[in-house]
């Protein structure tokens, strides 16, 4: 019986030494906001951008996660037509968004363009090719990395050096010797960025604000004149789960704060 009633004074002495039990904080009115989750489909070159605009997001949503895949557009797009589950497709051009459209999977006048962005050409940060003008891509030898030109920043970096042969200074060849340079061609942009990162490329094209995301690479930058303005549009899905954040995020991402965000990372708002 006495080891019995130790036992038990060792218990209590133990609780005790525990403290007490903490409790959840109170949830303002009492109510814990149900979880939920919106996914968003953005191409790759959105990352960052993207991500911080999440953060600020889900502050904002109690009880909200944003799910993000980051993909080349036509990649995504092509995920969405199989079957993939999203509330909202953010592209880098207006092709992929207009697969869904066809596709009845985003209503035709849903998409809204929320920002628009150019290419530059990105060098690593030793510049071991010494590249130093646009011509030095031409240069035999060179090694050029590029997105795919069924990804729109190929297809935007593919029509820069087709705007490039025209002039004199470059020569009706030059695209064609730039392309002979090319090493790899990459499913994303970001990919891109990190082969020249890596030093396996002396050379790549990729957005703007791809190269603000990476400050340690070295840049050309591409004249007005030769360059493309992309255009992203950002829609909710027709089907979409969460059909209510799908136009707050969006609403979002145009607003005053979510185009700050956009601008901070390179990319041109919009709106002022």
């Amino acid at each position: 019986m006495k080891r019995f009633a130790l036992l038990v004074l060792l218990a209590a002495a133990l609780l005790s030494a525990c403290g007490p039990v903490a409790t959840p904080a109170p949830v303002p009115g009492g109510v814990i906001p149900e979880p939920r989750t919106l996914t968003i489909f953005a191409a790759a070159s959105l990352t960052d951008a993207f991500t911080e605009i999440s953060h600020n997001f889900e502050a904002a949503d109690p009880g909200v996660t944003v799910a993000l895949n980051f993909a080349g557009s036509q990649t995504l797009s092509t995920q969405i037509t199989q079957g993939a589950v999203a509330d909202v497709f953010a592209s880098a051009n207006h092709t992929e968004m207009d697969k869904l459209v066809s596709a009845g999977l985003v209503q035709q006048d849903a998409p809204q363009d929320f920002l628009t962005n150019k290419l530059v050409v990105i060098l690593p940060s030793n510049n071991p090719a010494n590249v130093q003008t646009l011509q030095d891509l031409s240069r035999t030898g060179l090694k050029l990395v590029l997105v795919a030109d069924t990804v729109p920043a190929g297809k935007y970096a593919r029509q820069i050096l087709a705007n490039l042969s025209k002039h004199p200074s470059f020569g009706a060849d030059f695209q064609t010797r730039v392309l002979a340079n090319v090493v790899s061609n990459e499913n994303d942009v970001k990919l891109v960025v990190a082969k020249v990162q890596l030093g396996e490329a002396d050379a790549g094209i990729v957005y703007i604000s791809d190269s603000i995301a990476a400050p340690q690479l070295l840049t050309i930058e591409i004249p007005t004149n030769f360059n493309v303005v992309a255009k992203y549009p950002i829609a909710a899905l027709i089907n979409a789960p969460q059909t209510d954040l799908a136009a707050g995020f969006i609403a979002y991402v145009l607003s005053p704060d979510g185009q700050a965000i956009l601008k901070k990372w390179g990319f041109t708002p919009v709106t002022p």
